[in-house]
């Protein structure tokens, strides 16, 4: 079940992380030991990362983490070493040396309360990827590495032939999410589904809603982006200051206070909010409770997912992705010492994404 003397000899015995030092400071890259996985666990050779918007707002201080930590949780990579007792993927399928797999952002204990009643993603015990401090004794918890260990109680999925890296990488977060988010707003066929915001979310929640049958409208300020989702499956698009009616359902994705805002005022009687951008410190909303009351509204919030989530969004890419342009939402081939420079093109980049290949 394990090649860990054939990876041995290979990258003699040694991995690579990028250690985030904090905020206005530089990457650091360490090498340490090449672990053997402990049972249950299971070792991966990252083959691509992406810098996600959450590692932006905790590179620049907007979102609190702990330091020194290594970033990273949008990754594709291959297994290399399985632990004693093995590893199944989402689907029941043993994980095996070779297989290429995607992986979700929280590893959950499956025996807590919170666990028991499906709710994985908010386990009491939740260890999440590339949000972890740094345990120099185990430093292998995020994207922004060489290898990383995936933990019991991590939901893995395996990576169909054909779908390429750089489209399935930001699976297991973006995708993953807004498969959580969709699937928190129930059925969709038929219903007028509005998006607040273009970016990586929300052009894959317009491909997803519009292939579900939807009639989707995306709000964004930016005329890239809304012009980019008109390509992924919108029927219209508009500026924050044009907010439509009678939608049936609102997501908000960007996690933007007037955008909330715009998700409220939107909605038909008996519509649905899902709410997944504010996952960082924001403005207060005002809320009428009256409004909710006698528009029958029902709002929600979505932070992680479950595993089902995960291998919906890997299949909807698999789909999908020669059919919608998921290719362009990611540029860039940056090596892990070039690791600032991947989240300063981030920043101000016409992709959503940027790539790290950690092996380069």
């Amino acid at each position: 079940m394990n090649d860990v003397n054939a990876l041995n000899s290979q990258h003699g015995d040694r991995a690579r992380y990028a250690r985030w030092e904090g905020v206005g400071r530089p990457f650091a890259l360490v090498t340490t030991d090449l672990p053997r996985p402990a049972p249950g666990e299971t070792l991966v050779r990252i083959d691509l990362a992406t810098v996600c918007g959450s590692d932006l707002h905790t590179v620049c201080g907007r979102r609190p983490s702990p330091v020194p930590a290594v970033l990273g949780h949008e990754q594709v990579g291959t297994v290399v070493a399985v632990g004693a007792g093995g590893a199944s993927c989402a689907d029941g399928t043993p994980v095996e040396p070779g297989m290429r797999v995607v992986w979700s952002v929280s590893a959950s204990c499956g025996d807590c309360d919170r666990c028991a009643r499906a709710m994985p993603q908010k386990c009491r015990r939740l260890r999440k990827y590339g949000h972890e401090a740094l345990d120099e004794a185990a430093p292998l918890t995020g994207g922004f590495a060489t290898h990383c260990v995936v933990l019991p109680g991590t939901a893995v999925v395996a990576v169909p032939d054909g779908l390429p890296d750089h489209v399935v990488c930001p699976a297991s977060c973006a995708t993953a999410t807004v498969a959580a988010v969709l699937a928190e707003a129930g059925p969709l066929e038929g219903r007028q589904v509005l998006v607040t915001g273009a970016g990586m979310l929300g052009v894959t929640a317009a491909a997803m809603a519009a292939s579900a049958g939807a009639h989707v409208v995306v709000m964004d300020p930016h005329p890239l982006r809304r012009e980019r989702a008109l390509r992924f499956g919108a029927v219209k698009v508009c500026d924050t200051d044009d907010v439509p009616e009678d939608m049936d359902v609102a997501v908000e994705l960007s996690g933007r206070a007037e955008a909330v805002e715009a998700c409220l005022r939107s909605l038909a009687v008996g519509g649905t909010v899902v709410l997944a951008g504010s996952v960082s410190p924001g403005d207060p909303v005002a809320l009428d409770p009256e409004w909710v009351v006698r528009g029958l509204h029902r709002l929600a919030g979505v932070h992680n997912y479950r595993p089902a989530d995960l291998q919906r969004a890997v299949d909807f890419l698999a789909a999908h992705h020669r059919r919608l342009p998921f290719a362009e939402l990611v540029e860039g081939a940056y090596p892990l010492d070039r690791l600032d420079e991947a989240v300063a093109a981030a920043h101000d980049a016409v992709a959503p994404r940027q790539a790290v290949v950690p092996s380069a």
